[in-house]
């Protein structure tokens, strides 16, 4: 699957742990304009593209790249980048590599926690049935 700009501004903007009104309020924009480029209803102009590179602390080659590849895993702490995910037909696609790491399978029962206060949701494996 490629990776379009939308992807990579929103993998960004959650690796760096801002908002959206956060983002929006340094590069000069609405929260609205994060949102859109984000869903790609629309594309950042070149101006404002070198400020999210400035932001994001990557060149403007990485930012409209087909596959953003900076994101590191830090096996040591047990923690990995697992994707970029799109919910489709109400549907969440669990990558491959998420899968094999946590051993799940087709078939398992997981739990999705939420915390709206940090705007985080996590999956984890059930061991209910």
């Amino acid at each position: 699957m490629a990776i379009n700009i939308n992807d990579n501004l929103r993998a960004l903007r959650v690796k760096e742990r801002y908002s959206m009104e956060d983002v929006a309020e340094i590069i000069g924009v609405s929260r609205q304009s994060v949102a859109k480029w984000e869903c790609g209803e629309s594309m950042p102009d070149i101006e404002k593209c070198v400020k999210l590179a400035k932001l994001y602390k990557v060149t403007l080659d990485e930012l409209v790249s087909e596959e953003f590849k900076d994101f590191e895993d830090d096996e040591a702490n047990g923690k990995y980048f697992l994707g970029v995910l799109k919910i489709e037909d109400g549907k969440i696609p669990i990558p491959e590599k998420a899968m094999r790491l946590f051993n799940v399978n087709e078939g398992d029962t997981l739990l999705l926690l939420g915390d709206k206060r940090k705007k985080g949701m996590a999956l984890i494996k059930s061991p209910i049935c």
